[in-house]
């Protein structure tokens, strides 16, 4: 189903969407547009809905009333894994890794629409090369099972997970939470080169400064509904966003 809104390079347009789980609204009436090649930022306090949003567009959870369109199709209330072949992929808040299961095995399990023809086989190869080139400690601990790496490696075996379905769509829930600063340095560093891959990536992140930082735009959500969005540099200059979000 074709949707004709949005400019030409529009990857992601998420138009008066509503979400409930019974009879809460999660979020009300957003819209926005993520253009290809952009990092956006959502950013907001916890139960703002930021997570609900990427859920939706994942295909995990139900849109209750407006759309949500990806390079024009509407992909709406669209089962989760014909989201994964449209190239879209999520690596979610708390990782959702298979702990007793090997690095390997978890990064194999990303991969399950880029295999089988000889194409694809060789898409496979290449892009595990390329989240072992972003992330040589899954290399060297390809064959361990993931419970036994520290937070910060599952975190990388998470986006690694996420890229071995080679996206053109990236979400990112909560990259840095729990991590050490050297850590959360190493997944931002990571998150822009992906980025200049020529992948499209929305970000939620609770650490506002750093994300804002690294993206082209930002979207501030408030209990479920959007109260400011902009240029990142814009929203880093705005007393408002830096009293609630910066610690200013």
């Amino acid at each position: 189903m074709q949707l004709h809104n949005g400019t030409p390079n529009t990857a992601l347009l998420i138009k008066n969407v509503s979400v409930h789980y019974g009879a809460i609204t999660a979020i009300r009436d957003v819209s926005f547009e993520v253009k290809q090649g952009e990092i956006v930022t959502l950013i907001g306090c916890n139960g703002a809905g930021k997570t609900t949003l990427l859920k939706a567009i994942s295909g995990l959870i139900k849109v209750s009333e407006g759309t949500i369109s990806f390079k024009g199709d509407i992909i709406s209330n669209t089962p989760a894994h014909e989201i994964v072949k449209r190239k879209i992929c999520h690596a979610p808040e708390g990782r959702g890794i298979f702990l007793n299961l090997t690095v390997e095995d978890n990064l194999d399990l990303g991969a399950w629409t880029c295999k089988g023809t000889p194409i694809q086989k060789t898409s496979y190869q290449q892009d595990l090369e390329q989240v072992f080139s972003f992330f040589p400690r899954l290399k060297e601990r390809r064959k361990q099972n993931a419970g036994t790496l520290s937070g910060g490696e599952q975190q990388m075996l998470a986006i690694g997970r996420a890229l071995m379905g080679n996206p053109e769509l990236l979400l990112l829930d909560e990259p840095s939470l729990g991590l050490a600063p050297q850590i959360i340095e190493k997944i931002f560093e990571i998150t822009v080169k992906i980025n200049q891959l020529g992948r499209t990536v929305l970000l939620v992140e609770q650490n506002a400064l750093q994300a804002l930082q690294i993206a082209h735009h930002g979207i501030v959500l408030e209990t479920g509904k959007i109260a400011l969005k902009g240029k990142s540099s814009e929203l880093l200059a705005s007393d408002e966003v830096r009293k609630a979000y910066l610690g200013e």
